[in-house]
């Protein structure tokens, strides 16, 4: 019974130093892949990169204690950290307090689906997502987080544009004229150093090399070169006018978005009023509010676009500084620059992010970007609530797209768990890992932690380490731990490029062209909802979760149009003396028998095609006298089917034909007994298969109407044979 509630007890069972020692090695080796991924990872969710250690401290624990899957390895991902990002994007600004505040309450409200799923045992929700849709969604996907990271490598600064393939044609058009080549150069360095390493021994943990590499490089080279000055000292009256502009309009967007808060919550509130005491929902009250609130729109709108160009505009310039300035440098544009001034050689630019300029304190960015300083310590408390929402109302509003974080993150982990169980012979229970998943990110978003799945890449590490037991994953969140509250300096310059460089390796090998192959062949309408979902994800990017719905509306209307038009197929004797389609084989009918095969489930929604089709055979075939309904591929009857049954044999047996059935299931059976339809077929006409039904019905036939030449003689003959 305790191990039903903690089946982290059964690791115990036949425990030795030897396995303990093992798994300390294991926990190690992950938090050096994991630590460094888990700060890209965290920018891939719009947050600060700090932010991915929180993610790696107690979800990794948290998962191995109360999952089922000994060498699951959980935390930050690429997949969930971009549906993270994509889904918060609309409700706030990325990196901003009330981002992150709605990060962590996402992590809660994933944790407690995955959690409600696992304790009712239902698992199999995430059947939902096809393979297929999968499969086109991963492989957008993975180009999609790839391609995001070409700024932070050509060290180049763009916004967001509506759509993700217009914001990569502005970081290509900027990278043409401003790329930071230290940056791409060190980079490509870390992308070298980690396909080398993979290559000469998996086993090396490349990543945290490739990392620690670069940070010296960085830290003694002057990588980051970054400065903070006043106002005054930029030497251009024009560009300070721009930034002074920039900043009203970014003030005046804060201050309206605060009024339309404050407006939204009396429209709320007003509705409520009317609801209660019956008035009409069109009161000029409400009208009056939706019109200050359109209005209040009109100029956020406005005044986002006017930021917007301000925004790029400032990114552009570039400035030059004096070489031997000092510690508070003056800076000058190309205009501006005094004749025969010797500049220290560097192109400064002013860091522009989406909130208004420190004025008194600008960062003039003369380099490479890096990390730069990480807080100290963990951070452990109660998940906050977004300013100007309660817990319910973000709960709420975050729980359609939890939802589809929560059934991704899960399949991504489940299938992981599985090849790893396959490998070691682990018993795996898909609901205790739902439990454990869902407790991981519950209890995680009170350490500051966003939603986590389970790590393909760093679970074959667990694996090839040799970890026994989730005791590798409690050392894992140990090492991250002991990062946070004594190691964070040595980050410092770690090179923003070499986080890009990490994330874009990680996803490599989530792109499966071999997956679109497969789908086809196992079946083309298949292959073409792949091909759909992977288009529409790449198309609706950022908003990932679009091209995940078209795939899954496309799957259910599939499903559906089946279930609506089941296959039913007329049969005949084959070469090899079997009966299988005679329209697909051309094979030659029996004038006077029609053997007619229904296969699927014969309910509701097609109780009338069955039918229709053997109304039709009877007009084709004027000859006929007997139907057999091959039923083997009838696997559930319900009220309906049946209903349809009767009228079938009515009307067969009113047009003085005949009809029996052969090969029904016992579930089938059991209904027709039950509602005394078996008595109006007759059991001398249900027979157990195919052979025996054509045996009697042969001889009946053709014993009144000769047929030396029909087909199904021969199959007769070999029967009795």
């Amino acid at each position: 019974m305790l191990t039903k509630f903690f089946p982290f007890l059964l690791w115990f069972n036949d425990y030795n130093k030897e396995k303990l020692s093992a798994d300390i090695i294991a926990g190690i080796t992950v938090a050096m892949v994991l630590i460094p991924q888990s700060m890209a990872y965290a920018q891939l969710a719009g947050l600060p990169a700090y932010y991915g250690l929180y993610a790696a401290f107690l979800p990794p624990m948290v998962a191995s204690l109360f999952g089922s899957s000994r060498q699951l390895a959980t935390g930050p991902v690429a997949v969930v950290s971009l549906m993270s990002a994509a889904s918060l994007e609309p409700l706030a600004t990325a990196g901003g307090p009330e981002f992150i505040a709605y990060s962590i309450i996402l992590a809660l409200t994933v944790g407690c689906f995955q959690l409600f799923l696992g304790v009712f045992k239902l698992g199999l929700v995430v059947n939902l997502l096809s393979h297929p849709v999968v499969n086109g969604f991963t492989n957008a996907a993975a180009i999609v987080i790839a391609s995001s990271q070409f700024s932070k490598l050509f060290g180049v600064y763009v916004d967001k544009a509506p759509h993700h393939y217009q914001t990569i044609i502005n970081v290509c058009k900027s990278a043409f004229h401003y790329t930071h080549f230290p940056t791409l150069l060190i980079g490509i360095l870390a992308i070298v150093i980690m396909v080398g390493l993979k290559r000469v021994n998996p086993k090396i943990p490349n990543v945290l090399v490739a990392v620690a590499v670069t940070i010296l490089i960085s830290k003694f080279t002057g990588f980051n070169n970054n400065k903070f000055i006043a106002l005054e000292n930029i030497k251009d009256p024009k560009i300070i006018q721009r930034i002074n502009e920039f900043n009203n309009d970014v003030n005046n967007i804060e201050t309206l978005s605060t009024k339309r808060a404050g407006l939204n919550n009396e429209l709320k509130a007003a509705h409520d009023k009317s609801e209660r005491h019956g008035i009409n929902t069109t009161s000029t009250a409400i009208l009056d509010i939706e019109h200050k609130l359109a209005l209040i729109q009109a100029k956020i709108d406005r005044l986002t676009g006017a930021a917007h160009v301000k925004r790029e505009n400032l990114r552009l310039v570039h400035f030059a500084v004096s070489k031997n300035a000092g510690e508070t440098p003056s800076f000058y544009t190309d205009s501006t620059l005094p004749n025969g001034l010797e500049t220290d050689g560097h192109k400064w630019r002013i860091k522009v992010t989406n909130k208004p300029l420190n004025i008194a304190n600008l960062q003039m960015i003369g380099a490479g970007a890096v990390v730069g300083d990480i807080p100290k310590g963990l951070k452990i408390g109660i998940p906050k609530a977004p300013k100007n929402s309660s817990y319910l109302a973000a709960f709420l509003q975050l729980f359609p797209f939890a939802v589809i974080i929560s059934l991704l993150g899960f399949m991504e982990a489940i299938a992981i768990a599985k090849s790893m169980a396959a490998k070691t012979g682990q018993r795996l229970d898909p609901n205790q890992e739902l439990i454990g998943q869902g407790l991981a990110n519950i209890i995680g978003s009170f350490g500051q932690s966003y939603a986590v799945s389970g790590s393909f890449s760093r679970s074959a590490v667990n694996l090839q380490a040799n970890a026994v037991s989730g005791v590798s994953s409690v050392i894992t969140s140990l090492m991250v731990a002991i990062t946070l509250l004594f190691l964070t300096p040595l980050l410092y310059h770690l090179p923003q490029a070499v986080l890009a460089a990490v994330i874009m390796m990680a996803v490599i090998g989530l792109i499966n062209t071999q997956g679109f192959v497969h789908a086809w062949k196992a079946k083309r309408s298949d292959g073409i909802i792949s091909i759909i979902a992977f288009v529409c994800t790449l198309y609706f990017a950022p908003h990932l979760e679009e091209g995940i719905m078209v795939g899954v509306a496309l799957t259910f209307a599939l499903f559906i149009y089946k279930n609506l038009r089941p296959k039913v197929a007329l049969l005949s004797k084959s070469p090899d003396d079997t009966l299988t389609d005679a329209i697909k084989d051309d094979l030659k009918e029996c004038d006077h028998i029609a053997i007619v095969r229904f296969d699927g489930a014969l309910i509701f929604t097609n109780a009338t095609y069955l039918e229709d089709k053997v109304l039709e055979y009877i007009v084709k075939k004027p000859d006929l006298l007997h139907i057999l309904i091959e039923s083997s591929g009838i696997n559930d009857l319900d009220a309906s089917g049946e209903d349809a049954l009767s009228i079938l044999v009515d009307t067969v047996r009113g047009s003085y034909r005949e009809i029996s059935f052969c090969g029904l299931k016992e579930g089938v059976l059991a209904v027709l007994k039950r509602t005394h339809l078996i008595d109006k077929i007759g059991e001398e006409n249900l027979y157990p298969n195919s052979r025996r039904a054509l045996e009697s019905i042969h001889k009946k036939i053709h014993e009144t109407e000769g047929c030396d030449k029909c087909p199904l003689r021969a199959y007769v003959s070999s029967c009795i044979t």
